[in-house]
């Protein structure tokens, strides 16, 4: 399972990717720090990603918008905001988007590797 991370906080994107790499099946095939390198990269390997993990505040530009602007995607690929900034209103806004899963990363990083492990079966069933 590959996932695309974008992250502006460099300790937690490594972190996060030392976690899901040695906890789940997920490979990240990719991460930054800026919406607009996010969406660079994800037009030109729109294929390429199962998982895309994303935080609402970024060094350039928003989390929400880089959702907003991956619109469509293949069936299977699953997005996520991982962020600390998670409240009812960020929930909702998140679901009128089509966002898969909305973590809190203070309080529920365990939720997202569970996440994480149960799309990795998810995805050999039906393979």
């Amino acid at each position: 399972m590959h996932a695309y991370v974008v992250e502006d906080n460099s300790t937690i994107r490594e972190n996060l990717v030392g976690t899901l790499e040695e906890l789940t099946c997920v490979k990240v095939v990719g991460a930054t720090a800026t919406e607009d390198e996010g969406w660079s990269w994800l037009e030109q390997n729109a294929g390429r990603w199962d998982l895309l993990i994303v935080d609402l505040f970024l060094k350039r530009g928003s989390g929400i918008r880089l959702v907003e602007r991956v619109g469509q995607r293949h069936p299977g690929q699953k997005i996520i905001i991982f962020s600390n900034y998670v409240n009812a209103a960020v929930r909702k806004r998140c679901a009128q988007l089509g966002v898969d899963a909305v973590f809190d990363k203070s309080t529920e990083i365990d939720a997202l590797v569970d996440y994480c492990v149960r799309q990795c079966f998810q995805q050999t069933a039906d393979a």
